[in-house]
């Protein structure tokens, strides 16, 4: 199996609900639900790989709290190496709803400060050449984002594939975020994006025309995989043909960070060297898992053996 490796924001993850209707200002209300736990694109995507059973590094930081040494003793000896910030711990605060979706509140905290200086000092390059690196939270990692050509740089002397999930702008998909969002693709392997992410970018409303735009501004053999939720996930190859796959019917409990499972699951048969049918049909299934079990499963290394056949 390749090596793998995620990077980006992790954060704590307050998850409250279901809420509706949305209450009134100066009321309040009472949910039938709370759960504490890790999360951020980066941090969920881990977790799931944890579930796993597979085997992966993750590069990230904390603030200087008690939040940050929860998420540390959360990855235990991963976290050796991981930078400790002055600021506090991201918190994200996720209400959800009746129907599985859910709104965010969440705090600048630490997660700005994350530098290409704190990846460098948890992950080797030689012992993950000819892997790939998962990079997530884009629009929430100011200082390393701004470092990214030189992380770029780095990960092809190491011969390391990049998949960029990039997470929805604060501010929207501006022209300077598309652009921005354009550059970093032109230095990556494979690209990882929900449907509304895709078409917004590509400016093309059909999903398949939106992810060969996109795909069009990456290097040859790139890999574009659109995530459609309860419709599954469609992808092209890197020889240029399209390929999609439905998801499994299931009861929604809690869709916060089913991309970033189907990332983990994506990526892990594609560790594999698995068929791209394959790889999809693994992070459909795994991420539809974790989406309709409480508390969240996501199937063990023998659900991750099966799903990626």
């Amino acid at each position: 199996m390749r090596p793998l490796a995620v990077i980006g924001n992790v954060n704590v993850d307050l998850i409250l609900g279901p809420a509706a209707p949305w209450p009134k200002a100066g009321t309040e209300i009472i949910v039938d639900h709370d759960e504490l736990r890790v999360g951020g694109a980066a941090g969920n995507s881990a977790l799931a790989w944890e579930g796993l059973g597979i085997q992966f590094e993750i590069a990230a930081n904390v603030g200087n709290d008690q939040f940050g040494r929860w998420l540390s003793e959360a990855f235990g000896e991963r976290t050796a190496k991981w930078s400790v910030c002055p600021e506090q711990t991201t918190l994200s605060v996720g209400i959800t709803h009746p129907d599985g979706e859910r709104t965010f509140f969440t705090t600048r905290g630490h997660l700005p400060r994350f530098n290409l200086a704190h990846v460098l000092a948890v992950l080797d390059g030689t012992q993950l050449s000819g892997g790939f690196a998962l990079l997530c939270g884009s629009f929430l990692t100011d200082d390393l984002t701004r470092d990214y050509d030189a992380f770029f740089d780095w990960a092809d002397r190491h011969q390391i594939a990049v998949a960029l999930d990039t997470g929805w702008p604060l501010d929207g998909w501006t022209n300077e975020n598309c652009d921005a969002t354009r550059r970093w693709l032109s230095r990556c392997a494979i690209a990882l994006l929900n449907e509304v992410e895709s078409t917004t970018l590509a400016g093309i409303d059909d999903p398949v025309e939106a992810a060969a735009e996109i795909r069009s501004h990456m290097p040859d053999g790139a890999i574009v995989v659109v995530k459609r939720g309860p419709d599954g996930a469609l992808a092209i190859g890197a020889d240029g043909q399209g390929i999609s796959v439905a998801a499994p019917s299931v009861k929604v409990v809690d869709t916060i960070g089913a991309g970033d499972v189907f990332n983990a699951g994506f990526l892990a048969a594609l560790a594999q060297e698995k068929s791209l049918a394959a790889c999809l049909k693994a992070g459909t299934e795994v991420a539809s898992r974790a989406i309709s079990t409480l508390p969240r499963s996501y199937g063990g290394q023998s659900a991750s053996e099966e799903t990626a056949q």
